[in-house]
């Protein structure tokens, strides 16, 4: 299928619809020729299925960091007609709203270098972390439906956090308009005790530090001044009652494809029509998960300054700890584009894609509207990650950028190629504090079962759809 693809730039192929009967668009990839070398066949095909769909609007979107996935590739965008398209549970994804928080201090290296091996094993002992771990919360039904609704916002009035931290939020930590009804039993029993959790897999808590500054003024607006300035970032979601709200609707919408008489070119892509009372449901219960992952990171937050505190002997306020941003992957969002010259509200589902909004664009934040949405990249373990700016180009690509490194290696092959022991050593070896729940979740995540996360940046970076403002490099981890 690689050769399929037509060069548009050295950074931008095309699947034009002509190389499949049923694709109704073309599909676009972004790639450098070290990423294009490497992408999946599989990932390729998946994306020509999404092509396929009714109501699609061109292009389907590939990001570099695109890999095999379920239904959809994680890495892609597929934005939907509002009256004539479907929303579905698996082009959004199982964990809802998985998504990164970035905070930054006023602090250098050399301040705490020395208190860096202290710090990690406090962090990792106040933020529960790995497989269905438990926090230190363990809401009653009504607490948990007003954090369905309310989102960081009820962790802000229960005392976690400041106004501050909403205005640096995406969507200001609340979706709008979800309905805790459309949650289900089993996953409103899953969220109950795994609020402020870490989770496990390629969810991380990294104390990092500015390592280069591209755009130094823009830099300064998000709160970045300084080469070995220290920021902290987290990589979570909805936990089981995100990945339990996935797998009822894709129940739901396995029927409702076939009730709606929806030819899917890949049984994983159940959806529903939009204006469905099934698209809706979902639309709904899609909007609690994502507020309750809004919610975990707004307490985790609390807890990493709380932390700090501890290790360090100051209030987090004289750290200056503020969030630089949160964003969102794995969330459908019912957005204005410019379709064709012609502005139309669609569904934009973006999984394992981040937003990318311009200067000027409504959706930013006031606080960063004269330069733009900042842009969170998280790097593989022990790897840079990096901190971009939305621009016009993204557009193109319905406002979005990539998310992350994206995986090189399925998780089970990692386990054969790599011991979790020899990776910590590794890590050690260069500097870097490591604490993890078991060998295990360091092998799957071994730096090198994941793409080139430079390469990535550069993709997106020399295609215009996001531009790099700084890079930060990890001093401590904490892994589930």
């Amino acid at each position: 299928m690689r050769e399929k693809l037509q060069k548009l730039s050295d950074y931008k192929w095309l699947i034009p619809k002509s190389v499949r009967p049923g694709m109704n668009v073309d599909a676009v990839i972004y790639a450098n020729k070290e990423i294009f070398d490497t992408l999946e066949n599989t990932a390729i095909e998946q994306l020509t299925n999404v092509a396929c769909l009714p109501g699609i609007i061109e292009p389907v979107i590939g990001m570099p960091d695109m890999h095999w996935g379920y239904g959809l590739p994680m890495g892609a965008v597929g934005a939907f007609d509002r009256e004539k398209g479907v929303i579905s549970a698996g082009c959004t994804g199982f964990d809802i709203n998985c998504g990164v928080r970035m905070l930054r201090t006023n602090l250098s290296f050399n301040e705490i270098k020395e208190h860096l091996s202290k710090l990690i094993d406090t962090l990792f002992k106040n933020i529960p972390c790995g497989v269905g771990s438990e926090g230190r919360l363990n809401l009653n039904s009504r607490e948990l439906d007003d954090v369905l609704t309310n989102g960081a916002e009820w962790a802000i009035k229960k005392g976690y956090g400041t106004n501050r931290d909403l205005e640096c939020i995406e969507e200001y930590g609340s979706i709008k308009d979800g309905d805790s009804s459309k949650v289900f039993k089993e996953a409103l029993n899953r969220g109950a005790p795994q609020l402020g959790t870490l989770g496990g897999g390629n969810h991380f808590l990294e104390v990092q530090a500015v390592d280069e500054i591209y755009e130094p003024e823009i830099a300064k607006v998000f709160g970045i001044n300084f080469k070995g300035q220290i920021t902290i970032m987290v990589h979570c979601g909805s936990r089981g009652l995100g990945h339990q709200v996935a797998t009822d609707y894709l129940k739901l919408h396995e029927k409702a494809a076939s009730k709606y008489k929806i030819s899917l070119p890949d049984p994983q892509l159940v959806c529903a029509p939009a204006n469905s009372p099934e698209g809706q449901d979902y639309f709904s219960a899609m909007k609690c998960a994502a507020n309750y992952a809004f919610c975990n990171r707004q307490i985790i937050a609390h807890w990493i300054r709380e932390s700090f505190e501890q290790t360090m002997g100051s209030n987090w306020e004289q750290f200056e700890m503020n969030t630089v941003y949160d964003v969102c992957h794995n969330i459908c969002k019912l957005e204005r584009h410019d379709v064709n010259g012609k502005v139309r509200e669609v569904y934009v589902h973006r999984k394992g894609a981040t937003s990318a909004f311009p200067a000027g664009h409504i959706s930013v934040s006031p606080l960063y509207r004269s330069v733009g949405q900042p842009v969170l990249i998280a790097g593989s373990m022990g790897t840079s990650s990096y901190v971009l700016v939305g621009t016009d180009t993204a557009e193109e690509a319905f406002a979005s950028s990539c998310h992350g490194a994206g995986r090189a290696m399925s998780r089970n092959k990692a386990l054969k190629e790599y011991r979790g022991e020899q990776i910590k050593k590794e890590l050690q070896s260069t500097g870097k504090y490591v604490r993890a729940t078991s060998p295990k979740t360091l092998a799957e995540e071994a730096p090198d079962a994941y793409k080139n996360v430079d390469a990535v940046v550069d993709s997106v970076h020399c295609a215009g759809i996001s531009r790099k403002i700084a890079r930060v490099i990890p001093l401590a981890i904490a892994k589930g």
